[in-house]
């Protein structure tokens, strides 16, 4: 059976994703803030490497099949913590763990978002984030100051990240692809539908899902979990939005 590593493992799709891949009788190192075989802060550096550290002590010497960065802040966090969790520790992650995956041909899975394509790429935080500059991209956020510019930009440069890597990293033995959900129903998306702020607009979108409804974390996992096996063996590149046709809604013309 194969051997996956996941940050964000402790609750939500995470969670789900964890659940199926061990039923499924796979080896999983989970890095969580809270609860995990790693117990690691990704919003710092030091818990970055604490993170990457953790995980190369327990892989197998032959390496990791997968590794899953499903780590993430919502847009009702603390500014600076959206901005250095959801790409600046996601992208350390994936590339202190990039030649373990790399022995065995495998994939690294980000989890981005519907909302990524909402956010311009020319938002002076997300070319921060691509140029790498993390106390750059925080002042460019706090400028801004709204919490949405922080999440759909986070996810549209993680996204971002992952295409100009495609190439590279696809010659180097691994398969880079990103999942987008839509609205799911988290402990974090909780937190989102609780604040004034965001509550009405939340509940206003997930009125026009064209499918009904808001996901269930499972149904986010079940599509990650064809991602990372051998069905997908040729997918690279890939984002699969995973939102009952919101993203085609908004955009009917991009693709």
């Amino acid at each position: 059976m194969a051997c996956y590593a996941m940050t964000g493992g402790a609750t939500g799709i995470g969670a789900a994703l964890r659940e199926q891949l061990v039923a499924d009788g796979h080896q999983l190192i989970s890095v969580d803030i809270k609860a995990g075989d790693v117990i690691a802060d990704l919003s710092t550096p030091e818990g970055r490497e604490a993170a990457v550290a953790g995980v190369r002590e327990r892989a197998p010497e032959a390496g990791l099949d997968g590794l899953i960065v499903c780590a993430g802040l919502p847009p009702v966090a603390p500014l600076a913590k959206i901005a250095a969790v959801n790409y600046f520790g996601a992208v350390a992650v994936a590339e202190g763990l990039k030649d373990l995956v790399a022995k065995r041909r495998g994939t690294v899975l980000l989890v981005s978002s519907n909302s990524a394509p909402m956010m311009p790429a020319e938002t002076p935080f997300v070319q921060a984030c691509l140029g790498g500059d993390e106390a750059e991209a925080i002042r460019a956020l706090e400028e801004a100051n709204h919490g949405q510019v922080g999440y759909a930009g986070s996810k549209r440069a993680l996204t971002m990240w992952m295409r100009r890597n495609v190439v590279d990293w696809a010659k180097a033995g691994v398969r880079l692809n990103a999942v987008a959900p839509g609205i799911t129903q988290t402990p974090l998306m909780q937190e989102v539908m609780s604040n004034a702020e965001y509550k009405e607009a939340m509940t206003q979108f997930a009125d026009t899902v064209p499918w009904g409804g808001t996901a269930e974390p499972a149904q986010i996992a079940s599509v990650m979990r064809f991602m990372l096996s051998e069905d997908a063996g040729f997918v690279c590149g890939a984002v699969f939005f995973v939102d009952g046709g919101s993203d085609a809604m908004l955009r009917p013309d991009s693709f």
